[in-house]
């Protein structure tokens, strides 16, 4: 068993073998009890002890249902490890402006190319000249 807590390792699993076997309530409360006590997911410690992480997380309601396990037992609240604020700033490079582009136009034809650059700025008066040119 690969976990890294060590309270899942001391779970003791039920003979094996067994088909639709029943688990014991001692070993239901054990694994429900590393459920809420741990960092690692409830599919991790079903994983971990050969269990259906459908059926442990229906054993985790059904405990929370009656009452019997303690939610606020957990000693240090998920959202606390490490000591980290609720809110970072994070500082964002500026945005660099746009440098001025211009309108690149290229034309071939036979064995002449003609490149033409045009001033974004002037795009209308490109425009024109190219319904000129065209037509």
């Amino acid at each position: 068993m690969n976990t890294p807590n060590s309270e899942i390792a001391e779970i003791q699993l039920p003979k094996a073998g067994r088909r639709n076997a029943r688990y014991s309530d001692d070993f239901k409360r054990q694994v429900v009890a590393a459920c809420l006590e741990s960092v690692v997911s409830k599919a991790a410690i079903a994983l971990a002890n050969g269990l259906n992480a459908n059926m442990l997380r229906r054993w985790v309601v059904q405990a929370s249902q009656r009452g019997t396990c303690q939610l606020a037992q957990r000693t240090t609240p998920a959202a606390s490890y490490g000591n980290t604020p609720d809110f970072v700033p994070v500082q964002l490079a500026p945005v660099p402006k746009p440098q001025a582009a211009d309108i690149r136009i290229e034309l071939q034809h036979a064995l002449t190319n003609i490149q033409i650059h045009w001033p974004l700025s002037a795009s209308n008066q490109c425009a024109q000249w190219l319904r000129e040119v065209l037509a």
